[in-house]
Order: C-alpha cells, then structure tokens, then sequence
C-alpha cells in the first residue's frame, strides 16, 4: 500500500507510518507532498491520504490519527496503546496526559528543524519509535533513581499541580496564534486555518475543535469575520474610501457579502453604520 500525507512529518505523522510498518504492511511506501497537493496526489498516485482533514485516517474528537489507525486495525498490544497516549499528549499538545510528552515533541521539533529530507526524517523517526516501544513494553516502570519512594512523591507533587492548573493554564499554541495573528493581521486579513495550523506545527481537526475555547466562543471563520470587520470600521473612521472599496480591502468578495457579514454582526448595514459615524 502506498500512504501519502503532508510534508514535514513530526510527532503523528511519523508514529502513524511506524505502526504501519510494523503492525499493517511491512512493505507499505510513504510519500510527502505539500499541504494542498494530498488529495490530488492521493488520486493520481493511488495512495492513502492521512493526517489531513476529511478523510478517513484522521483525528477524530480528542484523538489523534494514531489513535484512530489502532482502532481501525484493531491493534491490540498494551505497549502500542502507551505509546497512543504519548503521541496524542504530545501531538494536541496536551502534555499533562503522558510526562514523556513534551520531551517526544522536542525531539521531533529538533529533528525536523535539523533534517530537511522527509525520508530521512522518517527512517530516523522509527528508530526512536522502536526505542519507545521497548520503553513501553519492558521499562516503563523501571526509574532512573535509586531512590524510587522519592520519585513517587514528587510524581504525586507533580500531578497535583499539573491537575490544579489545567483548567486555568491556555495551550502554549494559543499565544503564539495570538501572535500571529497580531502579526499578520493587517496584511493578510484572509489568513486560512491550514496556514495557520502549518506555522503552529498543530493539526488543523485539532485547532479547529479548541479554538473557540480561547478566541470568545467563536469559531476560526466566525473570530476572523470579525476581525475583518473591526478593520473595515477603522477604515470608515480614517478614509474616504467606498464601501465597495473597503469590503476588497479587508478580503470580502463583494459588496453585498461585506453589507450581509457586518449587518449579522452589528445589526445594520454598512452604510447606516457609517453615516452614524459622520453624525
């Protein structure tokens, strides 16, 4: 079997292929293509697209492709479900699920930064997949210390603190959203959630499910419709520029969607808004 996904692979895409490999199909091929070719790809070279949004091997609710590849195969070996949770901790970015989580996500953040190939990549990637799976299978309870009851009372410390501030402590991947789009905002008001999630290194399933929970209950399209707006009414302030020629500039297609999205949004048209402001 052939399996194609986007380019780059880190933590989800590369465990996939490595359980692929060892549990699916030892003679399986896998190809990366940008983003925006998968699908294309997936059909003239008759592969499998996976990790992207809208096909079937993909994140579905709180679990990452992985997770899905174990339930569909049916894979049963309690080693495999460990490490399942390891790479959906560190692929949502919910590290507090597995402590081995964040150090699995800057190891693979340092690979890719340091291998170009994405072959490469993956050859290397399995390695430490096959290291992780001995871990699990055989010395997941073994501690680096020889002082063992110690180690078990700063685990307990740990975890109360980590369950005493989950529900206060935002993704890391918020602020830095927050800061692209603080950065980009005024040049590119038609930001996409795939570019987004390609420059946070975060699956677009994923972001897409927990943005409103941090940008006011509103979802990627709806919080940036928004943002769209709030520009064009500074537009109307500072420039004697048309509606027509304000709704081009904050990346609406025509007038009438610019009139329709900002009426939905501030219960009249455009035009009425403005003229309130001349008043």
């Amino acid at each position: 079997m052939k399996w194609i996904t986007r380019e780059r692979p880190k933590i989800d895409r590369i465990a996939c292929p490595w359980l692929i490999k060892r549990y699916i199909d030892s003679d399986a091929e896998f190809l990366f293509v940008p983003s925006k070719e998968v699908l294309e790809q997936s059909e003239l070279l008759r592969a499998i697209p996976y990790d992207i949004p809208d096909v079937e091997f993909t994140h579905y609710d709180d679990q990452c492709t992985f997770d899905y590849f174990v339930k569909r195969y049916k894979i049963n070996d309690p080693a495999v479900h460990t490490i399942a949770t390891i790479v959906r901790a560190a692929d949502t970015d919910r590290h507090d699920l597995a402590s081995q989580a964040s150090g699995l996500w800057s190891i693979f953040a340092g690979l890719s930064y340091n291998i170009k190939d994405d072959l490469e990549l993956l050859e290397i990637g399995f390695v430490i997949y096959d290291g992780l799976y001995s871990w699990a299978q055989h010395l997941r309870d073994q501690k680096h210390t020889n002082h063992p009851s110690e180690q078990l009372l700063v685990e307990i410390y740990n975890r109360f603190l980590s369950q005493k501030n989950a529900s206060k402590k935002e993704p890391s991947w918020v602020e830095d959203l927050k800061a692209i789009i603080q950065d980009q905002i005024d040049t590119n008001i038609g930001l996409s959630l795939e570019e987004v999630s390609q420059s946070l290194q975060i699956h677009p399933s994923y972001l897409s499910r927990e943005f409103s929970k941090y940008f006011n209950n509103m979802n990627f399209g709806e919080y940036f419709r928004k943002l769209r707006i709030d520009k064009a009414i500074q537009l109307m302030k500072s420039t004697d520029y048309s509606l027509a020629e304000i709704g081009y500039l904050t990346g609406f297609s025509d007038q009438s969607h610019f009139a329709r999205i900002f009426k939905k949004l501030h219960g009249i048209p455009p035009g009425t808004y403005r003229k309130r402001l001349q008043q």
